[in-house]
């Protein structure tokens, strides 16, 4: 099993970012995709999920009108993508079938 993430993405505040979450190695559509961040000096936090066979998603509150999860079946990719960003949402972002299986990390770094 493979989760290989996009690279890392450098963005003004207020922009948007995207991203990737490519996978291998097993039936995408039957495991949830989930995704972490981890800001600088802070713990893990759970963004939200999809659900690849039905694109059915779960979103933490907070990110709620701000994130959107999609998932490629045709690729078995997952993407999240992440709208008006300000400086706290530098951080790391991770995908995973929870919890087994991790991506490498990608690092967003928002900054003017």
């Amino acid at each position: 099993v493979q989760l290989v993430q996009s690279g890392p993405e450098l963005r003004n505040p207020g922009a948007s970012v995207k991203v990737s979450c490519k996978t291998s190695g097993y039936t995408f559509t039957g495991y949830y995709i989930d995704w972490v961040r981890q800001a600088p000096g802070q713990g893990l936090e759970w963004m939200g999920r999809i659900d690849p066979e039905d694109g059915d998603t779960k979103t933490l509150q907070k990110f709620q009108g701000r994130v959107t999860f999609t998932a490629d079946t045709s690729t078995s990719t997952a993407y999240v993508e992440l709208n008006s960003l300000r400086s706290e949402d530098t951080a790391v972002y991770y995908c995973a079938i929870p919890y087994t299986y991790w991506g490498q990390g990608t690092q967003v770094t928002v900054s003017s």
